[in-house]
């Protein structure tokens, strides 16, 4: 386990020399992990058997691995069964199973869809995620429970980061007592942070579940919460929700990335079919910690119709727009129109560059 959440406290023996003056870790974020019928129906194996995800990550895995951490939004429940997709999402626990082989290391909760299955709902998925060791925020059976486990902390040669988790609202659903939803609202991400600052970490991060569906601009919403976890020294914000790309901005002390796009789903319309993988570098040195390098990987859904069944595996786009590789031609179009869009959107990043795969090397090359 890679991870160290407040209840769960692991050490790591740091492989840095001494001679050493700077220290780094790496992190991946991916954005909204959905769960449509048509995934789930994908997913199903036999009565027997079950559902298996693993299909879905096997390509993007590789990029997981390369990182120390990798954080995802779990978009659907874990309920159980009747498994069933929008507008109430439940999804199998094997979706876990699968992202957790291919190398996510902890998810947040709090998110519009959080509560599509009230109660039972947000409670049996905090179990889920407990049993597979899986650390989690954003949701929380009772006060307690967030007492405990508001904050992820993540430690590795010798830096810490702590994560907090938030979402804008939960369509409307209320939240059934004594569980918790951690919500965008100023007095209780002030004092979470104060809280979060008592553990000393080097790093804060906010994953934010906030904006407006299908635009590809952050909102005056969006830019004010940013400002205000800027202001108390939130270093790193990472945004999901309107389901398509938003800009990155990379300043100086700050670094916001307003919309991840979809990781995952069944919503084809352009450019809902694709989404981002952001990886941060944080670097320290005796004075301080900071951003040292950021990048980004542009990613899109391919679905093909294999024996009859539409399948989802997620295609870095980088390699298959010179090589369809196993693609067919209408897919292969498609996702190279998808790349051009999202740089579109990405023209006015601020100091991130794109991640593109070099069949020479072979390996990723940022540029």
């Amino acid at each position: 386990m890679k991870i160290l959440q407040l209840a769960f406290l692991f050490l790591f023996v740091p492989v840095v020399s001494l001679a050493q003056d700077t220290t780094s870790v790496s992190f991946v974020f991916v954005g909204d992990v959905m769960g449509h019928d048509t995934q789930i129906n994908s997913a199903f194996i036999s009565q027997e058997k079950g559902y298996s995800y693993d299909g879905c990550f096997k390509y993007v895995s590789n990029i997981f691995e390369d990182a120390d951490f990798t954080v995802a939004n779990l978009e659907v429940t874990l309920a159980g069964p009747p498994f069933k997709g929008y507008p109430q999402f439940s999804s199998p626990d094997a979706l876990a199973v699968a992202m957790q082989k291919a190398g996510v290391d902890a998810m947040v909760t709090a998110n519009n869809h959080c509560l599509d299955r009230r109660k039972q709902g947000l409670e049996r998925t905090i179990d889920v995620l407990d049993s597979l060791g899986i650390p989690h925020n954003g949701t929380y059976k009772n006060s307690l429970d967030k007492e405990k486990n508001n904050v992820v902390l993540f430690e590795k040669n010798g830096i810490t980061a702590a994560l907090l988790n938030y979402t804008y609202g939960t369509n409307g659903i209320p939240v059934s007592k004594p569980n918790v939803v951690n919500f965008l609202d100023e007095e209780t991400i002030v004092n979470d942070i104060a809280k979060a600052k008592e553990l000393k970490p080097d790093v804060m991060i906010a994953f934010v579940h906030w904006g407006l569906e299908y635009q590809t601009s952050p909102n005056a919403k969006q830019k004010k919460f940013n400002q205000l976890f800027k202001e108390h020294g939130v270093e790193i914000v990472i945004g999901s929700h309107p389901h398509v790309l938003q800009p990155i901005e990379n300043d100086e002390d700050h670094f916001v990335v307003y919309s991840l796009g979809n990781f995952i789903s069944n919503q084809r319309t352009a450019p809902r079919d694709g989404g981002t993988i952001v990886r941060v570098e944080i670097s320290k040195t005796k004075e301080h910690s900071f951003v040292s390098d950021a990048g980004y990987y542009l990613t899109w859904v391919h679905t093909p119709v294999i024996n009859g069944k539409k399948e989802f595996m997620i295609l870095p786009v980088s390699p298959f727009e010179d090589n369809a590789l196993f693609m067919d031609f209408k897919a292969n179009k498609r996702l190279v129109e998808y790349g051009k869009e999202a740089r579109e959107i990405y023209k006015s990043n601020i100091n991130i560059g794109e991640y593109f795969f070099d069949k020479n090397l072979p390996g990723w090359v940022k540029r």
